[in-house]
């Protein structure tokens, strides 16, 4: 789970061009029962080890830790089934997936708990460097094995007795107070002890979780969050969905393509259409994780500051007890390096039982959860003096003792900002805001707050009249209306929108679009730095080798770059940060990617910024000893954003509707509450042409897009040749 990541890796199977891979179930195995989670105790056993103490103290509460709840312990989850069995070229990882689908493990609850579902995701990165994303929904089901239900009570009764008995010894350590262990005091503080997070069988309800995960090789977080809480509102809805679930992830799993770059697709779940678009081949890389969420949880002027300590390769620690915080921090500031790329260990949620790479002596970027009620003072880290520390939550970084500034860092917090507020971010964070959330939360409209998108909240929720039903202004007109007789209507925002908007609307939510727009907005001023930093950078390549085989042999003795040249020509504001910059990872990772491209097809991440070079030497021609540090500010916003715009707001393919399936009678039976168990013959595989529920003219109209497809792949651009190989054989797009 380490490494450099370049993006999907290649293959020929026709798999690789579907939009998901795999549908995966986690849970409870009902037939092992209660096991304590065996990476826990290996997380026990470090963490005394680290804090000096025997192991024979670890390990006496190890077995079954009788100093914590049961219902806040650790059990072991299992991957209950996954569909298909195996794809050759992305073979399924059951170890990892188990563990990064449930970091912690199994959790239980009872009525009396939040049992609300979780959303987050995770990345595998193979050893070929290449990404495999998952995604995943947690949520509770009721338990209905009494074997376990009676396992959780008898360790509540051991646990209990335990208690008890630690209690009554440590009020027996004298004659004198022998006597009063019987107090009434001591006999309270047991019963509280005993009825906080207590579980009886006999008067409670016991829940534990379960996660539903679909791993796909392009991040299309956005798609796959509303694609899995359909699934999971047709299991807790009083209806049973319009078709049995095996219909809807049959479809996502192999009737649903990767939208060619450029393009838009839509396809369908349970109850409304899902849609994403894919950026095209001269434009910045896909990346669906919010960036809003990054600036608003650590602020601008943080995110910068970590930013710059990317760059260095310093060690990079995120804390935060939510999983998905950490992966919308790692992805967002690992997306805004582009050109470059994080070549370096990179484990967004680090597991438990590997918080010793923490102590590893080399540049990572790693995000660890944090126990609720923890302290920061509590957290053992290693004392490395180039490590950035990132608390989310609490808003709050420690960085390095020295590093040098990014260039400009002035100008460029204030360009950033200006993208920020047009959008209603405060650049300072949404916990700096706390005056006017207060306010808002006066409005009747709760959802202006707990959106937390800062108001940005879809139009045709709100109208204008209970917007302003508090203001007492309106409140005397309305009463002077009242008075004369006149009636006041309801006017709805929506009524200003223009026709074009509300066209809009009808394939992409409103907030969604902003969120898109947002997204590739402050990345092109995050690119718009490098493009002008580094403008005249292939002037200093030094290219000696004949061929890539000698090149390749003496690329540890060869010089590929002329440093001295390169910063001779810097303005002087720039040189702190450019002469450490330059000895980094990823600046050689960048400069041999540039040296293997006359005898390699072009990366694709460094053909779209020398296409972007070349803009700006067409646009102001400048020689190369004419450098000056005036901030130059970015004139591609405009242009980035209408581009997605258009995408969004007309789809340029449609997926294959869900369809029956040749299922076996009385199976997959809805049952309210419970994930069912799913008929794996018809999960299997692809869909066959003998299917007995398919029509014959649906058959051919696959032939047809399959034959449109393929015309399609031809024309492609061979960064999606690389991700698809060959058409897809069950991966079929249909015109909308």
């Amino acid at each position: 789970m380490s490494g450099a990541a370049p993006g999907p890796g290649s293959g020929s199977s026709p798999a690789a061009c579907r939009f998901a891979h795999y549908f995966v179930l986690c849970g409870i195995d009902a037939d092992s029962g209660l096991e304590p989670d065996e990476l826990a105790v290996l997380y026990q056993w470090l963490e005394a080890d680290r804090h000096g103490k025997s192991q024979d103290a670890a390990n006496t509460t190890s077995g079954e830790n009788f100093d914590q709840s049961p219902l806040r312990r650790t059990f072991k989850s299992k991957v209950l089934a996954h569909y298909p069995e195996n794809i050759e070229w992305n073979p399924f990882d059951q170890d990892a997936v188990n563990m990064l689908c449930m970091p912690k493990g199994l959790s239980f609850r009872t009525q009396t708990d939040n049992k609300d579902p979780q959303f987050h995701s995770f990345i595998i990165t193979r050893e070929d460097g290449s990404r495999t994303y998952g995604f995943v929904l947690t949520f509770y089901e009721e338990v209905t094995s009494k074997q376990i239900c009676t396992a959780m009570q008898t360790l509540y009764q051991m646990h209990n007795a335990e208690h008890y008995s630690s209690v009554y010894a440590s009020s027996s350590c004298s004659m004198d107070s022998l006597a009063s262990s019987t107090d009434e005091g001591d006999t309270t503080s047991l019963l509280k002890l005993q009825r906080y997070n207590s579980y009886d069988i006999s008067r409670d309800t016991l829940y534990v979780s379960k996660s539903i995960c679909l791993i796909t090789p392009l991040p299309f977080m956005q798609a796959c969050k509303k694609f899995l809480i359909q699934l999971y509102k047709a299991v807790t809805s009083q209806q049973p969905p319009p078709l049995p679930l095996e219909s809807y992830i049959h479809n996502i799993l192999y009737e649903v393509p990767l939208p060619p770059p450029g393009r838009s697709l839509k396809f369908y779940g349970v109850y409304e259409p899902v849609i994403c678009q894919r950026p095209g081949p001269n434009e910045l890389p896909l990346s669906d994780y919010p960036l809003r969420e990054a600036f608003e949880l650590l602020g601008l002027e943080n995110l910068v500051q970590v930013f710059t300590c990317v760059l260095l390769e310093m060690q990079i620690l995120l804390y935060s007890q939510d999983y998905q915080r950490l992966m919308t921090v790692a992805e967002g500031i690992t997306t805004l390096l582009f050109p470059f790329q994080w070549q370096h260990v990179y484990v967004p949620i680090l597991p438990a039982s590997l918080l010793h790479f923490l102590d590893a002596p080399v540049p990572y970027l790693m995000g660890l959860q944090s126990k609720e009620g923890t302290d920061r003072s509590k957290l053992e880290l290693p004392q490395e003096a180039n490590l950035c520390f990132v608390d989310i939550d609490n808003h709050f970084i420690e960085l390095p003792e020295e590093f040098p500034q990014f260039p400009n860092k002035v100008d460029f917090i204030q360009e950033l900002s200006e993208v920020l507020l047009q959008f209603g971010i405060p650049p300072e964070g949404s916990l700096h805001c706390s005056e006017s959330a207060t306010k808002l939360k006066n409005l009747v409209l709760k959802d202006l707050v707990n959106d937390k998108k800062n108001g940005n909240v879809s139009t045709h929720n709100i109208s204008m009249y209970e917007l302003l039903k508090g203001n007492e202004t309106i409140a005397r007109l309305q009463a002077l209306a009242k008075r004369t007789g006149v009636t006041v209507e309801k006017m709805d925002l929506s009524a200003s929108l223009s026709e074009k908007e509300k066209d809009l609307k009808l394939q992409c939510e409103e907030a969604e679009l902003r969120d898109y727009q947002l997204n590739v907005q402050l990345r092109e001023v995050f690119a718009n730095r490098f493009t002008q930093m580094f403008a005249d950078y292939e002037a200093f390549v030094i290219q000696t080798a004949q061929d890539m085989e000698s090149w390749l042999t003496n690329r540890e003795q060869m010089q590929n770059f002329d440093k001295a040249s390169f910063l001779s020509d810097q303005p002087e504001p720039y040189l702190p940060f450019l002469s450490r910059f330059i000895e980094t990872q990823m600046f050689a990772t960048f400069i041999d990617n540039k040296i293997m491209s006359q005898w390699e097809e072009k990366d694709s991440l460094l053909r779209v910024f020398d296409s972007r070079i070349e803009k700006i030497r067409l646009y102001n021609v400048r020689a190369p000893t004419l450098r000056t540090s005036i901030y130059q500010k970015c004139s591609t916003l405009k242009e980035a954003a209408q581009s997605i715009e258009q995408r969004l707001m007309k789809m340029d393919h449609t997926a294959i509707h869900p369809h029956l399936l040749d299922m076996k009678i009385g199976q997959g039976k809805y049952e309210q509450g419970f994930f069912p168990k799913l008929q794996s013959d018809v999960l299997a595989t692809g869909p066959t042409n003998n299917n007995r529920w398919v029509s014959r003219s649906a058959t051919a109209q696959r032939r047809k897009d399959r034959l449109r497809q393929h015309s399609e792949h031809i024309g492609l651009d061979n960064d999606l040749r690389e991700v698809c190989g060959p058409p897809s054989q069950d991966a079929s797009i249909q015109q909308p």
